[in-house]
């Protein structure tokens, strides 16, 4: 049995050296730059930001005056019309025979100060008669300016120039943060990766520690310094370490595997990770992280959208109650003629100026209600908001008060990670000289065990309580500068 075991051993050993041979050492700030070019997260987060960013460019452009050629083209129509003789009031039909041409250029600029639509436009229609008597009529507006003004109404403009370069900023900081993100989640696979490994490398010299100490043991059974008991307590660790070779072994696959995942590595590839044990001298200041995590993360600037956004849906409430007043203008030149040329000469006058409007008399409160409605809404999202807030304040006290205290963790576990190995040590050699029993041994190696593995979770809570920070910050505490990335870089 004991042979058999040693031969697994043996050839867990020759996997992972010739594994380890081949494999790409990676420290963890360069897992994480891969896991921040290449991840299907950082990917995802790119093509997000993309959306937002087209969207922000189609808003500006719908600022901007726009162009528009506009016409209508061989327009045959040959039918049969009903008309009603005004003197009469008789209704005949009449043949319709002819076809129709136009063409125009139109500029047009929406106000987004008023809400109203400023047009700019210049045509040309030409239409021929093909019935008995054969002619052709041409109308042109050379030049025509109008403009469209609704009163008492929810002026979108405005309220998109509020929230728009909003909207475009939180996903740009969105953006940002979800990159920081991917920075956790390579934290988190690096460090697992480190600790299985840590495992199987723990569990293979235990194993080895164990079939030494077994066979010293089976030398005094024969000769009586030790007790049957005692030779299987060995031997039973001897076989559970054999166990552990084993299923750490599937452990370190496993975990390799997901961390190839998130850095966009095949499968199969080996990477070595580096275990890094100096940590910057950084001690975080509340007030300092608060102002930076209020001033540069989403979370105030989604505040204020969703307060806007409540604002905006009760003005569109009222201005939906029914009231409806709007001016309508409309200056220029205009003229018809036989000709062409007959038709841009002497050209006439042309103004119309109108007022439309709508009141409602009497609607049974509908308007009123909805009004009601919006700002009982407004009301939850100031509450939300104002909770949210304290929420977040909250999260950041939290978060600080973890880093600062995790660096000296990490100091303390490594002092008691030493001090475990080396004790472990000395009782072993004590086994070995007689002076302690195999429950002194399993003590001393399982608090060894535990602190070894304590101390590399330990180092991963101190970056993964970093990264948050930065995520809720946006701010680089090594450089002293807020995290921003090129425009450029998220859009491509």
């Amino acid at each position: 049995m004991g042979k058999t075991l040693t031969i697994i051993t043996i050839s867990f050993g020759i996997l992972l050296s010739g594994s380890a041979a081949l494999a790409q050492r990676l420290t963890l700030d360069e897992a994480i730059g891969v896991a921040r070019l290449q991840s299907v997260e950082a990917l995802a987060a790119r093509s997000a930001f993309v959306s937002s960013y087209w969207a922000w460019r189609s808003w500006k452009a719908s600022r901007l005056p726009s162009l528009n050629l506009y016409g209508n083209l061989a327009s045959f129509d040959r039918s049969l019309r009903q008309l009603q003789n005004y003197e009469t009031g008789e209704l005949v039909y009449t043949g319709n025979y002819n076809m129709q041409n136009s063409i125009g250029l139109a500029v047009r600029q929406n106000i987004g100060f008023t809400g109203g639509t400023l047009s700019l436009y210049s045509d040309l229609t030409r239409i021929d008669e093909f019935g008995q008597v054969r002619s052709n009529t041409w109308y042109t507006q050379p030049v025509t300016l109008s403009y469209n003004q609704p009163l008492f109404a929810y002026n979108e403009f405005r309220w998109a120039k509020r929230i728009s370069p909003k909207e475009y900023e939180k996903a740009r900081r969105v953006y940002v943060e979800t990159m920081e993100e991917v920075t956790v989640k390579a934290v988190d696979s690096y460090f697992a990766l480190l600790v299985t490994k840590k495992d199987h490398e723990l569990a293979r010299k235990n194993f080895a520690n164990t079939s030494l100490l077994l066979g010293i043991a089976g030398e005094r059974l024969r000769i009586g310094s030790t007790t049957r008991d005692e030779y299987l307590q060995l031997e039973l660790r001897m076989l559970n370490d054999s166990i552990s070779v084993n299923e750490t072994a599937v452990k370190v696959r496993e975990a390799h595997m997901a961390l190839n995942s998130l850095l966009g590595y095949d499968a199969q590839a080996e990477v070595e990770p580096v275990l890094e044990e100096e940590l910057p001298a950084i001690v975080m200041d509340y007030d300092m992280v608060m102002e930076k995590a209020l001033k540069n993360s989403s979370f105030s600037l989604g505040n204020e959208i969703d307060l806007l956004n409540a604002e905006s849906e009760i003005a569109q409430a009222k201005a939906a109650r029914g009231y409806s007043v709007e001016i309508n203008a409309r200056f220029g030149l205009s003229n018809s003629a036989t000709g062409l040329r007959e038709t841009y000469r002497n050209l006439v006058d042309q103004e119309v100026v109108g007022l439309t409007f709508s009141i409602p008399i009497f609607d049974w409160g509908m308007g009123r209600g909805r009004v009601k409605e919006a700002e009982a809404a407004a009301d939850v999202v100031r509450a939300q908001v104002a909770q949210a807030e304290n929420d977040f304040r909250r999260s950041v006290f939290t978060a600080v008060g973890q880093f600062n205290s995790q660096r000296e963790q990490c100091g303390a576990s490594r002092r008691a990670s030493r001090i475990a190995e080396e004790r472990y040590g000395l009782m072993t050699e004590r086994f070995r000289n007689g002076t302690a029993d195999v429950t002194d041994l399993n003590t001393a190696r399982t608090e060894y065990d535990s602190a070894a593995q304590k101390y590399i979770t330990d180092l991963k809570n101190f970056w993964n309580y970093y990264y948050t920070l930065r995520k809720l910050t946006l701010y680089d505490f090594l450089t002293g500068q807020d995290l921003d990335v090129p425009e450029e870089e998220m859009a491509r």
